[in-house]
């Protein structure tokens, strides 16, 4: 006897209805068929169980993780899983949970690992997708919803409803099963989460740790010793509180946020490419970042600035200097005629993609050659923007810095000023050409017609760009266009235009900075190649407060700081970490790298060397005594050390650094001048003529604590064992003494303790 059975999707969700029965088509020998029940009840219930794991574990997850490449704005790999008709046809399911596609791709024991770019799905999720699959994969409804007769869903990433183009969901904090965990409103966001995954939160961290983390986090530079001492001994219930506030108010912290948006500018003050001559005065950009962090300047504001200070609010220096975020790319200046076109809509594209990642998280450049493969980007679209910027160039110009004071020789990116000495002037290099085109391709020598200046569809709520339209006034500034007015009014509106999207990627980056990881694990991609959020209502909800309180940032900032998510030990187990291995619903307080910059700037502050002049130009000399931030970034001539330990190399935007572990960064600390001349410095500073004071003091100041009693006994060992050394090599003993001390202290500038905050 030969059985055959067909139970389609429907027929399942009739069955667990209990609307039908559905039979199985029995044919005996004869070939007669005998109608037989096809379902058990122990099928039944099995089905039953897989729909309410369906609807309350895995349909969710695979909305979020799975969705965008399998179903919704394209199919990879033939897998679908909009439907379970698809999903079955694909025969991802064929040997159940152990041996099926889906559960090797998910489980990481097959290529590619999925999600591909995100972290791996929680053990429990990975566990959820395994007894759904043995269950039978159930589906209550589709993933999405089917315009008739379409082939495609209705709402994906290339449409408005894709989760980053949606207006911000009006949410409040949930609901938590230990309030008492909760600091701030953040908390009760993490908390819900982690109560949905089975984890619990670590307690709060020591206040040794604290003031070290917070200090790194909001300045950039370790507290001194007498800062730690103060903060340990005050029991006041608002100690830490007024620890952040002043931090926030410190002048070093623009300086450490500067160097952040700088990532994100791909700012440099040279042209790049063979010559890469030096722009002299690009430095008053870095000095507006750090102004405009320092006075809190409205993020909406910070945005039209860097697009059009020139216009917006061309008597006030600091708008005519944020100018130099277009102007900040790479740029040729050996040029033959034949270059000249293509070069200059190689400079608009840089201007284009640039803004589109930094204010929007969208990779906008996609779209210069064809319509974007993944978003809702079409070539129009890119063409349009690039038109807005069709007469920006870049300037060399005096400004009025106010009070009296004598004008300074400023670089701007404007329109209607002179243009920058280029090498092929004498040639007839136009700098810019009056018109736009829509290029074939991308290809200058393929134009298809005029670009009309204009915005992103997606994101103009059925408005055309008319809508945004800033007309010129001779009155304000003579010459300009105002279209980079136009396009900063439509990037900063969060009712019809795309402030929505602006204020969830600002807020995303600050949270990465403070939290190790952004709530969107991909700062500089909110499309459907990006990471969807962890903690979607989160972010949604950080934006909105980010609205509400006037785009101000240090609000934010401090409610992140002062939260118990933030504050966390970094204890781990073992029975979590299987649960969540990445910590991407931070259970736990991740141990991290400082970047170069504070590694740097750390080691000059043990030495006492650190100075704290602000602004003006940088200098290329490692061992320049100024932060870290005044380095002048010259493309073809990086800072070595700086770039051992992941600097960027300023070309394009960046949105995360990388962190590497290489024998070459230990090796700069062992045999470097700059670590030489710190540690002699550190000695300088602790040097008492009692080893266990030496000791001691050192730590604090390298570690902001005390040495326990093994390394205090380890740390005179040391000092003793170098001491005997340089006496029997002939040294005269004050000279032993302190080489053996320098020894000791550039090995404390080695140590990993010194470089990872916990």
């Amino acid at each position: 006897m030969k059985t055959t059975r067909t139970l389609p999707g429907l027929t399942i969700l009739l069955v667990v209805a209990g609307a039908i029965r559905p039979t199985v088509a029995v044919t005996d020998d004869q070939g007669n068929d005998r109608p037989k029940p096809a379902v058990s009840a122990g099928h039944a219930r099995a089905m039953q169980e897989g729909l309410a794991l369906f609807k309350a574990t895995v349909r969710p997850l695979l909305v979020t993780h799975c969705l965008a490449c399998h179903g919704g704005k394209s199919v990879k790999g033939d897998l679908d899983l909009s439907d379970r008709e698809p999903l079955m046809k694909s025969g991802a399911l064929e040997g159940g949970s152990k041996q099926s596609r889906l559960a090797l791709l998910i489980r990481h024991e097959d290529e590619p690992h999925m999600p591909q770019k995100a972290p791996k799905l929680a053990d429990a999720d990975i566990a959820a997708i395994a007894r759904w699959i043995d269950l039978g994969a159930p589906y209550d409804r589709p993933l999405v919803d089917r315009k008739p007769g379409a082939s495609k869903p209705a709402a994906t990433a290339g449409d408005p409803d894709f989760w980053s183009f949606r207006p911000l969901g009006r949410v409040n904090p949930p609901p938590v099963k230990n309030p008492e965990w909760a600091r701030t409103p953040v908390d009760r966001f993490i908390a819900s989460a982690l109560d949905q995954k089975g984890l619990r939160p670590n307690p709060i961290a020591d206040r040794r740790t604290l003031i070290r983390r917070v200090s790194f986090d909001l300045t950039g530079l370790p507290p001194s010793p007498e800062e730690v001492d103060a903060f340990v001994n005050d029991r006041s219930p608002d100690a830490y509180e007024r620890l952040v506030d002043r931090l926030l108010n410190s002048p070093h912290f623009g300086e450490r946020f500067a160097r952040h948006w700088m990532d994100v500018a791909r700012f440099a003050e040279s042209h790049g490419y063979e010559q890469d001559y030096n722009r002299p005065f690009a430095y008053h950009y870095r000095d507006f970042l750090i102004r405009a962090f320092n006075e809190d300047l409205p993020y909406d504001q910070f945005v039209r600035w860097q697009l059009a200070g020139d216009e917006v609010a061309p008597d006030d220096p600091m708008a005519m200097a944020a100018t130099g975020f277009l102007g900040a790319g790479a740029f040729p200046t050996q040029l033959t005629e034949a270059e000249f076109e293509s070069a200059r809509y190689n400079e608009l594209d840089d201007m284009v993609s640039t803004t589109g990642v930094a204010f929007l998280g969208l990779s906008v450049g996609c779209a210069r050659c064809h319509d974007h493969k993944y978003d809702p980007i079409p070539s129009e679209d890119y063409y349009r923007l690039a038109a807005v910027f069709t007469t920006t160039i870049r300037s060399e110009i005096d400004v009025s810095m106010g009070n009296g004071s004598k004008p300074v020789k400023m670089q701007v990116t404007a329109e209607g000023y002179p243009h920058t000495k280029h090498n092929a002037d004498e040639r007839g290099f136009p700098h810019f050409y009056p018109k736009t085109y829509v290029l074939k391709r991308g290809d200058a020598a393929q134009k298809q017609g005029e670009a009309i200046p204009g915005v992103l569809k997606v994101l103009s709520g059925g408005n055309d760009a008319r809508h945004w339209r800033i007309e010129p006034s001779i009155a304000r500034r003579p010459g300009a266009s105002y279209r980079r007015s136009s396009l900063g009014a439509w990037l900063t509106d969060p009712s019809a235009g795309s402030g929505r999207l602006a204020a969830r990627v600002i807020v995303n980056r600050l949270w990465q900075h403070h939290l190790g990881r952004g709530i969107v694990a991909t700062p500089n991609d909110f499309g459907a190649q990006g990471s969807p959020p962890s903690h979607p209502e989160l972010l949604d909800w950080l934006a909105a407060r980010l609205i509400e309180n006037g785009w101000r940032l240090k609000p934010i900032h401090r409610l992140i700081v002062t939260s118990a998510v933030y504050m966390q030990n970094d204890d781990f187990d073992e029975a979590r970490a299987r649960l969540d291995r990445e910590n991407v619903y931070l259970w736990r307080r991740a141990p991290r790298r400082l970047e170069a910059e504070p590694i740097r700037d750390a080691m000059l502050a043990a030495a006492g060397r650190l100075e704290s002049r602000m602004y003006g130009p940088g200098a290329l000399d490692v061992e320049m005594p100024r932060r870290s931030v005044y380095f002048f970034i010259k493309r073809s001539g990086l800072i070595p050390l700086m770039m051992l330990f992941d600097w960027p190399e300023h070309l394009v935007s960046i949105g995360a650094r990388s962190v590497t572990t290489t024998a070459p960064q230990a090796l700069a600390m062992m045999n470097s001048r700059l670590a030489r001349h710190c540690a002699e410095g550190l000695a300088a500073r602790v040097a008492a003529g009692d080893s266990a004071a030496e000791v001691t003091q050192a730590y604090r100041i390298a570690f902001g604590r005390p040495p326990g009693g093994d390394e205090a006994r380890l740390g005179a060992s040391f000092l003793a064992t170098q001491r005997a050394a340089y006496l029997r090599a002939g040294r005269p003993e004050a000279e032993a003494n302190r080489a053996a001390l320098v020894d000791f202290c550039q090995a404390m500038l080695g140590m990993n303790e010194f470089i990872y905050v916990p």
